[in-house]
């Protein structure tokens, strides 16, 4: 029988609410030293947010960390997988979307925990090679704001980049 997803996450994952200012999703990062943090309403998983959508999105914009909701820069479309479904099948996953973690819903999708690949790695005994070889091979960098009539002034970047499961 194949491993479920469920025996190797990690459970009681700190949250930020949609409400909460890049601020503090911040503070959330720093204290455990992780570079992406669930957006949730109540249980329910309503996206993620990363030091790169803090970065990328607010801080290049200008946007005050201290008065700049998470809703306003977080990735809203998330990759997540069911609490039951086989480690294999989430490394696949993961590998095909070029991400490191992912969130786990129950069937209502509460989150009940994330999965990443040093999860993988530790608890599982999965050889993590391969999917880690996939999630890092180079993808092609966004150039559409390269020779703008404009300069090359930034556009804002797209919420959602991720795709829904």
């Amino acid at each position: 029988m194949q491993q479920q997803i469920s025996e190797v996450m990690t459970r009681d994952v700190r949250v930020v609410s949609p409400d909460d200012t890049l601020q503090a999703a911040a503070q959330v990062m720093d204290e455990l030293n992780v570079g992406a943090v669930p957006v949730c309403t109540g249980q329910r998983l309503v996206g993620m947010i990363t030091d790169r959508d803090i970065t990328v999105r607010a801080v290049a914009s200008g946007l005050p960390a201290d008065g700049t909701a998470v809703k306003d820069v977080m990735t809203e479309q998330v990759r997540w997988c069911f609490e039951d479904q086989d480690v294999d099948e989430v490394m696949q996953q993961m590998s095909d979307v070029q991400i490191r973690r992912v969130p786990v819903v129950d069937r209502d999708k509460h989150l009940v925990g994330i999965v990443s690949l040093g999860d993988l790695a530790t608890r599982h005994g999965a050889d993590v090679e391969d999917t880690l070889e996939r999630i890092s091979s180079p993808s092609e960098p966004d150039r559409s704001t390269t020779g703008t009539s404009d300069g090359g002034a930034a556009k804002p970047a797209r919420k959602g980049s991720r795709t829904a499961h």
